[in-house]
């Protein structure tokens, strides 16, 4: 099967696009992780498939698939990515757009500088709906909120880790690190990701705080490891930061990638996220993809 495809970044996170808003691909978990992979393939830390309106009043749905072939929830750099992707494909003329996720519904919006802004809606914060398994557990207090200790499997002797756990459509674990440089995120951040503690995996944050408006992040994503940038992981790394006490409502996020700004109060805690970003388009092709089961 020969298909055609966009390749995209978002502070160096990076997609490979596809069009199924005529017709649906079909593409097993093979194929995605075939697509994904960065000497047989096209290379990508998830594929975003662009699909019809599921429903009245909304624009399109947003398939994502990380590359280990596997579904997700969401992708706040991908959304930012796909909202280019329909105006450059001429399916829409609209600045805004919404879009269903396995995650939820979602409105990116292109703004004059060429950046996209993306409401992420609310965090979810209750364990279950994470889902995060709390029990037993004894957390810190942290400003307004709180830390949770995570022992390590395969380090019974070391102390804790402490995360923030929260949802931003997909589940993130969030600690706070000296120097991100120096964080062990390839280390910890597999163990983290597989925790028992969290059914379906979980993406592990690593942040260092310069100020009250900057932090700097790594983070560890579920199903892809590593990644210059990740956009509902810098949202959660700020809603923890704010609801810690160390942060303003706006901030900076540096990743390796580049830089994304993200604004949130916790003046109500069902506040929307909204996250800020470059989105660009890399180059089209197309790409022979094998029957793979």
């Amino acid at each position: 099967m020969r298909i055609r495809f966009t390749k995209m970044q978002g502070a160096g996170n990076d997609f490979v696009m596809l069009d199924e808003t005529r017709a649906l691909l079909g593409l097993t978990p093979a194929q995605y992780r075939f697509l994904a992979d960065r000497h047989f393939g096209v290379g990508a830390d998830q594929i975003l498939s662009v699909r019809p309106s599921p429903a009245e009043g909304i624009d399109f749905e947003y398939v994502i698939h990380n590359a280990d072939g596997g579904e997700v929830e969401q992708c706040g750099n991908g959304a930012r990515c796909f909202v280019r992707f329909v105006r450059e494909r001429g399916l829409t003329t609209k600045d805004a757009v919404k879009v269903k996720t396995l995650g939820g519904v979602i409105e990116p919006r292109m703004q004059a500088d060429g950046r996209v802004t993306v409401n992420m809606g609310a965090p979810v914060f209750e364990p279950a709906r994470i889902p995060f398994d709390a029990d037993g557990l004894t957390p810190q207090v942290a400003g307004s909120w709180k830390k949770w200790p995570l022992a390590l499997e395969g380090r019974a002797q070391a102390a804790p880790v402490f995360i923030a756990v929260l949802s931003m459509g997909n589940p993130h674990a969030v600690q706070l690190v000296e120097d991100v440089d120096t964080a062990p995120v390839l280390q910890t951040g597999p163990l983290i990701e597989h925790h028992v503690r969290f059914p379906r995996r979980v993406n592990a944050g690593f942040m260092q705080v310069v100020s009250r408006s900057q932090i700097r992040l790594r983070v560890y994503e579920r199903g892809a490891g590593e990644t210059l940038a990740c956009g509902t992981g810098a949202c959660a790394a700020a809603v923890a930061g704010i609801r810690w006490g160390l942060l303003d409502a706006r901030v900076d996020v540096l990743t390796r990638g580049g830089q994304l700004t993200i604004e949130w109060s916790d003046r109500l805690l069902d506040a929307p996220v909204m996250m800020t970003g470059p989105a660009t388009t890399v180059f089209e092709s197309e790409i022979e993809v094998p029957d793979l089961l």
